[in-house]
């Protein structure tokens, strides 16, 4: 009965929050209204009381139940003493006067935010038991924050002067994709509240609505059942399963600490006399910092870093480029990195301080982050060459020696779904645009921010084809058998891009016909590998041509292949075996 009358005041829980939400929507989203205004002021202390009184009901049933998970209720007794300060203070600002700064609407904004984010967290994580197949749920995820993000958007508060619904659908989807593509300028046309939808909507896309999810449910829960694990395993694409809770909470982590110190180092390049304005400059950095690590390409800037003011900014340049190069190797490069390096620290420094030999369990350099680092060098190390070869007369002849170095790195570097441009792509020479072709489709890493068919594919691939060529009959690397399920999801992964980009690229050719096949081939594979860089011919591309870019950002994004797994049955053991057959390939 009491866990009946409990599981009641957790769903009434998210749905008075949820209103909060609304109230917030409707005040932030419209014109400012008096009526709106009286409106809020009475509602919004009673919605802040009914919830102090369900949080307090919850509170004291959940600890009758498990007295030992005090923890898990530490944070909404909090939020209980927070709602019940607004209340009393919303009655008479006098009672307090020192704590005036209760009175404020958003106090009440973010208590009901709140709130809805720990039991919209716990409510996600109930959801895994009902979803056998964890494909589902992540590309519904996706789905759902791209309409949400759709639906803000279209707030007349959002945009100086109104946007279509195909146009919100396509920012949206752009931004939660990570992939940067747009149809209306971002700077200019969005305003300050659309600009933090935006941004709100890169965060969530980058890391991905179950990581935040997840967390919050398992901060607020104080843990995961076995269940929950065994799901967050497929999503996070960890092997071990003791491992899915450490990482929920070190991508978390990791994500704001490395994008405020990437916003940091952003301020600190930029220049006074084009940003004077010291808000200005935090708010650019924070953008564009957010932008850059989860490889989105957005910008504020109209022609993004190709902007005059910008351009020439050769150490700005370098920061972002970092940052982007950062989100596209993975978590798990970084965290097997850091790992390593953090141990082999800590060995030295017994050595040389203790004077003794420590016997540590060694962690390595895994099979996984050597091929991702040996992929990611041969990419960046001949691209910068050969973009520093093709352009240096071209788009490179503006720029001093240091400069023309700084340009080509960038121009290697950001195809790799990182979105962002320092020369004008439309004024590329054509085995350029060929060679940023390759580089947008194979992409980032696995387990990042980026998109394309990934590093490791495509190594996976070359490795195939080279021990075919030796009559080798395993692929093998680094003293390990790559096994076969590898190699099969692989060449599955390249023959769905192919297919898929080749089907966009003829369908956007029907709908314009007028636009050049070179271009149109650009932003599908721009779009599919969720990079952003453009040839300049989104904004005019026809209602039927965006919505083919919103449907390929999409597949790009939670993959063809996770696409298919989620539609198709799944088979997990085949109980017989038929008989082998050569096939004639060649």
């Amino acid at each position: 009965m009491k866990r009946k009358a409990l599981n009641i005041i957790n769903w009434s829980l998210l749905g008075v929050s949820s209103v909060g939400l609304l109230l917030l929507i409707a005040d932030v989203g419209f014109p400012y209204s008096g009526v709106l205004e009286v409106y809020l002021h009475t509602w919004l202390p009673i919605l802040a009381a009914i919830l102090f009184v369900l949080i307090t009901a919850a509170s004291t049933i959940a600890w009758i139940l498990d007295r030992t998970r005090l923890r898990s209720r530490l944070a909404e007794a909090l939020l209980a003493i927070y709602m019940l300060a607004y209340v009393v203070l919303s009655i008479n600002p006098q009672w307090y006067p020192q704590l005036s700064f209760f009175t404020h609407k958003f106090t009440g904004y973010w208590g009901c935010f709140f709130i809805f984010v720990i039991e919209f967290s716990r409510r996600t994580t109930s959801l895994y038991r009902l979803s056998k197949n964890p494909a589902n749920l992540f590309i519904f995820s996706f789905a759902l924050i791209v309409l949400i993000g759709c639906g803000l958007l279209m707030l007349p508060n959002a945009t100086y002067e109104g946007i279509g619904f195909v146009d919100a659908l396509f920012t949206s989807t752009s931004a939660v994709c990570v992939t940067g593509l747009i149809v209306v300028d971002t700077g200019s046309y969005f305003t300050t509240f659309g600009q933090v939808v935006i941004l709100g909507l890169i965060q969530v896309g980058g890391i991905g609505i179950l990581t935040f999810t997840s967390f919050f449910g398992l901060f607020f829960r104080g843990g995961f059942s076995i269940q929950n694990q065994l799901f967050l395993k497929d999503v996070t694409n960890t092997n071990r399963l003791a491992e899915v809770t450490g990482i929920v909470k070190t991508i978390i982590a990791f994500t704001l600490l490395v994008e405020l110190v990437g916003g940091i180092a952003i301020f600190t390049q930029l220049n006074k006399a084009v940003l004077p304005g010291f808000v200005d400059r935090v708010l650019f950095a924070g953008f564009h910092s957010v932008s850059a690590f989860c490889n989105a390409g957005f910008s504020t800037l109209s022609n993004s870093l190709y902007d005059l003011n910008y351009r020439f900014n050769y150490s700005l340049h370098l920061v972002i480029a970092f940052l982007f190069i950062f989100g596209g190797l993975g978590f798990p490069i970084v965290f097997n990195f850091v790992n390593y390096m953090r141990e082999s620290a800590r060995t030295i420094g017994a050595r040389l301080v203790k004077r003794r030999i420590v016997y540590r369990l060694p962690i390595r350099i895994n099979l996984h982050t050597r091929i991702v680092l040996i992929t990611t060098a041969l990419l960046i190390v001949p691209g910068t060459l050969l973009f520093y070869f093709f352009e240096y007369d071209n788009t490179l002849a503006e720029h001093n020696e240091f400069g023309k170095w700084v340009t080509a790195f960038f121009g290697a570097v950001t195809p790799r779904t990182a979105g962002f441009n320092t020369v004008d792509n439309a004024a590329l020479k054509l085995h350029t645009i060929m060679i940023v072709l390759l580089l947008m489709w194979i992409g980032a890493s696995p387990g990042s921010t980026g998109g394309g068919i990934k590093t490791t594919t495509i190594f996976l691939a070359t490795l195939n084809f080279l021990s075919l060529a030796r009559s080798k009959d395993r692929v093998e690397f680094g003293k390990r058998e790559i096994s076969n399920k590898s190699i099969r999801r692989a060449f599955a992964i390249i023959s769905l891009s192919l297919i898929f980009i080749g089907l966009a690229t003829f369908m956007i050719t029907m709908l314009d016909p007028e636009l050049p096949f070179i271009q149109v081939a650009f932003e599908c594979f721009s779009a599919y590998s969720t990079v952003g860089l453009s040839m300049g011919i989104t904004s005019s591309l026809s209602t039927g041509s965006r919505l083919v870019m919103i449907l390929m950002m999409f597949i790009g994004r939670v993959g063809a292949l996770t696409l298919l797994v989620g539609m198709l049955r799944r088979v997990h053991t085949l109980r017989y075996r038929y008989p082998n057959e050569e096939l004639v390939i060649n």
